[in-house]
């Protein structure tokens, strides 16, 4: 484990190198210093006195050998028979880090009757596809599909795994990470990769107040999450790749779970899918001025979203909240009303094509981010904005 060291006999002033650390972690005891178990490995201490504490990272000598584990693969999604679109971005990402890496990009299919989906993913640039088609694989169900995971895994052995961050792949990644006892880090909203082929796996940390750059230096294969819509979907290609049929002995696929009934749920167009939001922020003075805002997403054929303060207020369903804690969207026009631009929102909404801010503040910050900013007062902007629409005018 990483753990600072102290050189003593360089420690002129020991007593006053106490408050270097903010979590007291300094201590002195015997006329010596030490690190108690305080320490949050911030390396102020280092920083501010590099001669007297120095960093010492020793994980790589704990680790594996990295050679045998290459490529970068990706645990595709089906849904009701279908490859979520995560998949497709995915892809995408891996074939980015595998270039930088000299790897080949490898994609796992798991369920039943999917020989035709598998055939698809080879359009998006796959250099094999791995596909475990068996009955007892139909209905996701957490222990055989962790099985085939591991399987897929000590066969290939790929040097990253990424996996879409659903409700199936925030299930699934954890139980595969812990059977290697390697690390998972979940909802990146960065990848790349580095000489050495370590991952650097960025994602926001305290709410998005900062964001964390994560390793997993001494442990193979390393596990990313990554939501939906984070990454674009890359353009099709003249299938190159392969496809591996695989399978696992039934006694391997046994489950305690046993689906009795399944019932088709109603299903609703979520602000993810749509072309067109509009984001009510606390510029909105109450919940019955959102009918402004909807009267507007309705003339563009779109849809209302909101902050996070608006949901915790209870005026929005915390199905149409944009940010960390709610929806990643990328729709081709986002209108935002009265949102700061906090970063916890930002980061689920940067990647729209155009974005149009309106707010009275000139130095909110979410002027920063727009592509169009009008500063003032949306009471006054969204009715004129409403009017125009209405009467189809030339100038809109």
């Amino acid at each position: 484990m990483p753990y600072i060291k102290i050189h003593q006999e360089k420690a002129d002033s020991k007593a006053a190198l106490l408050e270097v650390c903010p979590f007291k972690a300094i201590e002195l005891e015997g006329g010596e210093l030490s690190i108690n178990s305080g320490c949050r490995m911030c390396r102020i201490c280092v920083k501010k006195y590099s001669n007297i504490f120095e960093f010492v990272d020793d994980t790589a000598t704990e680790g594996v050998d990295k050679s045998l584990w290459r490529g970068i693969a990706v645990v595709a999604e089906i849904e009701e028979g279908n490859i979520h679109p995560v998949t497709f971005e995915l892809l995408g990402k891996a074939r980015a880090l595998a270039e930088k890496a000299s790897f080949p990009v490898y994609c796992l299919v798991i369920g039943h009757n999917i020989t035709e989906q598998a055939q698809k993913i080879l359009e998006y640039d796959a250099d094999k596809v791995f596909v475990y088609d068996q009955k007892e694989l139909e209905q996701f169900r957490i222990e055989p599909y962790t099985a085939v995971l591991e399987d897929f895994i000590n066969q290939v052995k790929p040097s990253a795994v990424l996996i879409g961050g659903t409700q199936t792949g925030r299930s699934l990644a954890p139980r595969a990470a812990a059977r290697f006892r390697t690390g998972l880090t979940a909802d990146c909203t960065v990848l790349d990769i580095s000489e050495n082929t370590d991952l650097d796996q960025i994602r926001p940390a305290y709410g998005g107040n900062i964001m964390a750059h994560i390793n997993t230096p001494g442990h193979r294969p390393q596990f990313a999450t990554v939501r939906y819509k984070i990454f674009p979907i890359p353009a099709k290609k003249a299938p190159h790749g392969t496809i591996c049929n695989c399978t696992l002995p039934p006694e391997k696929l046994i489950s305690a779970i046993t689906i009795t009934a399944m019932k088709e749920k109603s299903r609703e167009q979520g602000i993810e899918d749509a072309e067109v939001l509009i984001v009510a922020g606390r510029g909105v003075r109450k919940a019955e001025d959102l009918a402004m805002l909807e009267t507007l997403a309705t003339l563009l054929n779109g849809k209302l979203a909101s902050t996070r303060a608006l949901v915790e207020a209870g005026w929005v369903d915390a199905k149409k909240q944009i940010g960390l804690s709610g929806r990643t969207v990328k729709p081709k026009l986002i209108i935002t009303c009265g949102v700061s631009g906090a970063i916890q929102f930002v980061a689920g909404m940067n990647g729209a094509e155009n974005i149009i801010a309106i707010n009275s503040d000139p130095n909110a910050q979410i002027f920063k981010v727009a592509h169009i900013g009008i500063c003032g007062d949306l009471y006054t902007i969204i009715p004129g904005l409403i009017d125009r629409i209405k009467n189809q005018s030339p100038e809109v």
